[in-house]
């Protein structure tokens, strides 16, 4: 059935505090979907983001991201007064997040909070929640606890009886540091309350939330502490080998250096990738679709070397692929998932999407980049590809069509039958609608119009990503009007 979505990050959501979150906003998003005929909205990873704020390095690959909690949610509970946010500082800038200093207020708040929620007694909800999590969440606020106390300093770093997991030092650190263990499973606790509240809102509406699932997980982070075996490391369970993409790549000379941890596959095949199989099970209950990120990732990996500076110099490795999915398969069944086949693909990753049966992505932008790859242009696209004008990796599309040199522009420009760059943006969503695809997603600073200063990152540089906001009533009557006849008129709307 041909449908459309909207890709859009839960913090990029307009809000007074300084970054969207879970709350109002979020909800009134939802509305605006349905009145536009959109039956999707895509998410980035929501996990709790580490140093550089990217949601794909994550302190957790089960966790939420504290900062996603809305404050007048917590208001309505009880558990915090109007009285506590008069005081503290949010910041002035709508348009951007300022993650340093939503670090330095937030936390601040939750634990009032925490202190709040502790006074009122037992909680069955909440008692019923730490025992059904009890798998990632223990390991996930023990490790949080202990970040704070060693003064926000990676796992790696941390003292030997803990870096290493000596059961006698844990369990005195249990009895020790309870309560703050306790107060990073509350923190869960309400994240996952507002989320589930959202989730289950949305798809009362006929929205269904595409979540995003990052290949890798970060170094520092919950699931490399706790299972440290699962991981090529050393004895000094410091890294042997980074992941990150070879020089080749778009978007760097150098390649990309992500230096996340390589997956100790021999170890994950011989139990039968139940790490794996855990992460899928619990987003299938988070997400309605998952788009799994680097997809030839699991055909072959690029490792690099730890110490090295740059990705030039790293080897590709065999990953399981087929035994895995078929794993995946027996045990959870037929899964929603998009597959995120971007990059340098070889045949071999396209057999293994073909023996998945999961669809692939397509992006418009990449279609008429350097040759004009003509598996990106629409004519090309077939019913099971998702297709997208750009995904968060790229410019937004007007930002796209400024940077394209004449001649590429003059191509494309007769291609989507426009004579101005802004009739181009508009010839680009119509030729996306009017594909064979099955699906398409846009991101919703293309319907905004937003060039350049909308984007969301860029590979490979470190300062200013993952920022952009959308502003304050930016969705109007209009735009959803405009959205829904797009979506109606090449046979995509929701509504009926």
């Amino acid at each position: 059935m041909r449908s459309c979505g909207i890709l859009l990050h839960i913090t990029s959501l307009p809000s007074k505090y300084g970054i969207g979150t879970l709350g109002k906003e979020a909800f009134k998003f939802v509305d605006f979907l349905k009145k536009a005929g959109h039956k999707y909205w895509q998410v980035l990873p929501i996990g709790p983001t580490t140093i550089g704020d990217s949601p794909y390095q994550s302190f957790s690959a089960f966790a939420g991201n504290p900062l996603m909690i809305d404050f007048d949610l917590l208001v309505e509970e009880g558990l915090l007064s109007q009285e506590n946010l008069e005081d503290l500082n949010f910041g002035n800038n709508c348009e951007k997040v300022d993650y340093k200093l939503q670090f330095e207020t937030k936390y601040i708040l939750l634990k009032e909070a925490y202190r709040n929620f502790i006074s009122k007694g037992e909680n069955k909800d909440f008692i019923k929640f730490v025992n059904q999590e009890q798998a990632w969440l223990e390991d996930y606020s023990m490790y949080m606890t202990f970040k704070y106390k060693f003064n926000q300093l990676p796992w790696s770093n941390w003292e030997d009886g803990v870096k290493f997991r000596k059961k006698e030092v844990l369990d005195q650190y249990k009895v020790e540091l309870n309560d703050e263990i306790e107060y990073w499973n509350f923190i869960q606790f309400v994240f996952y309350s507002q989320w589930t509240k959202l989730k289950n809102y949305a798809n009362k509406q006929g929205i269904r939330i595409i979540g995003d699932i990052p290949i890798y997980v970060s170094y520092d982070s919950a699931d490399v502490w706790s299972r440290p075996e699962l991981f090529m490391l050393e004895d000094d369970l410091l890294p042997s080998k980074v992941a990150g993409c070879p020089p080749d790549d778009t978007f760097s000379k150098t390649g990309q250096l992500w230096g996340n941890p390589i997956y100790n596959w021999d170890e994950l095949k011989s139990i039968r990738y139940k790490w794996w199989i855990d992460r899928l099970r619990h987003s299938l209950r988070i997400y309605d679709v998952l788009r799994i990120d680097h997809f030839r990732g699991f055909d072959s990996f690029y490792a690099i070397p730890y110490k090295d500076k740059t990705a030039e110099f790293g080897e590709w490795i065999e990953a399981p692929g087929k035994d895995f999915f078929g794993e995946i398969k027996k045990q959870l069944g037929e899964l929603p998932v998009i597959a995120e086949n971007l990059g340098f693909i070889t045949d071999s990753v396209n057999e293994l999407l073909e023996y998945t049966g999961y669809p692939g992505m397509k992006v418009m932008e990449y279609g008429f980049h350097k040759n004009k790859e003509g598996s990106h242009m629409p004519h090309n696209f077939s019913r099971c590809d998702i297709a997208y004008l750009g995904t968060h990796d790229n410019d937004t599309c007007l930002g796209y069509l400024k940077s394209l040199d004449d001649e590429t522009l003059a191509f494309l420009k007769g291609y989507v039958n426009a004579d101005s760059i802004h009739g181009a943006l508009i010839g680009m969503i119509r030729s996306l609608y009017s594909s064979v695809s099955d699906i398409v997603i846009i991101q919703m600073q293309d319907f905004l119009s937003i060039g350049s200063e909308g984007r969301m990152n860029y590979p490979s540089t470190k300062d200013g990503n993952w920022t952009w906001r959308m502003k304050p009533n930016a969705l109007s009557s209009d735009l959803a009007q405009k959205m829904y006849e797009m979506a109606s008129t090449y046979f995509r709307s929701s509504i009926e």
